[in-house]
């Protein structure tokens, strides 16, 4: 598990209109060989193709039923059945998700090929992974909505090579069962010894986590302690801070809320997204949310890729 790469390609970042610049919402984040989307806009799968991401998916979590964040599903779906695929694809979202995969296997002469499970979450509700999960985070908007955290399981402690020879551990294979939380038996003397993980391993490291607000109030303290300290906040930024009355009208948040939610999290870095279509540039957002972030700030265009990296602790 510590050594899964973790990568996150903002393949839509625009808000409930599209621009040329930018794609309706869809977040994939590929952690080792698991692809998950977060959002599925328009054109989804056309961002796929630009960003040679591939069609691998192996589930969908969806923030709320607006169109600009599930439309792309129909197209998708459509896809990867002219790719032959058979897996079941699992689409979590909250309360009408499994409304929605009736609706989607109700559509249309052209069905999917494979079978399409739904699963509507509330706050909390956890989906477990191979050495991660992902959590239900609450929001606040005009319909019912999530936002989501992916967290990793904590990490083994750093091994420390030369307790593990004092204690007569020779190099090798033993190493390695030792570093995967395996007891090891050695020779000594006439007696057998038995050596513990925790003999030879420092303290739990934490997990890499990225927290994604969904279309939000700002509403991260109610988000409770999982979400503290992610390495990335990916946060709704519809607005700059002059349109604060727009943001809490419409159910959303500028960008120096969204850095307020950054430094309450103690996030490693804050990427803005949802930009509204009425902005050509984004540098008010990132000077909005540097007043109460000090920490890394981006607006990332679309097909942005960043590699998040173990922490060193």
């Amino acid at each position: 598990m510590t050594g899964e790469t973790l990568h996150v390609h903002f393949l839509g970042t625009a808000g409930a209109m599209p621009s040329t610049a930018r794609n309706p919402p869809c977040i994939m984040i590929r952690r080792g060989s698991d692809t998950l989307l977060f959002d599925c806009g328009e054109g989804a799968q056309q961002q796929m193709m630009r960003a040679k991401t591939g069609f691998v998916v192996d589930a969908i979590f969806i923030t709320h039923w607006h169109a600009d964040h599930f439309l792309g599903i129909f197209g998708l779906l459509q896809t990867l059945s002219f790719m032959g695929r058979v897996e079941p694809l699992e689409i979590f979202g909250p309360r009408g998700c499994s409304d929605f995969i009736v609706s989607l296997n109700q559509i249309g002469p052209l069905r999917p090929r494979f079978p399409i499970e739904g699963r509507d979450l509330s706050a909390g509700d956890r989906v477990e992974f191979g050495g991660y999960h992902v959590e239900a985070l609450p929001a606040q908007h005009n319909t019912p909505c999530l936002g989501y955290l992916l967290r990793e399981d904590a990490r083994p402690g750093r091994f420390d090579r030369e307790r593990a020879i004092e204690l007569g551990v020779p190099p090798g294979p033993l190493f390695g069962r030792l570093q995967r939380g395996e007891c090891v038996r050695i020779a000594r003397g006439d007696a057998w010894i038995e050596i513990r993980p925790q003999d030879v391993l420092g303290p739990e490291r934490p997990g890499r986590a990225i927290v994604y607000s969904g279309d939000t109030r700002p509403f991260f303290t109610h988000y409770g302690p999982a979400a503290l300290e992610p390495d990335l906040l990916i946060h709704d930024a519809t607005f700059d801070d002059g349109e604060i009355e727009r943001a809490r009208e419409a159910f959303h948040s500028t960008a120096g809320e969204a850095g307020q939610a950054a430094a309450y999290l103690q996030a490693k870095m804050l990427t803005l997204v949802h930009i509204s279509s009425r902005y050509t540039t984004t540098g008010t957002h990132t000077r909005d949310a540097r007043k109460y972030f000090p920490g890394d700030v981006r607006t990332p265009q679309d097909l942005t890729m960043l590699e998040i990296h173990f922490r060193d602790r």
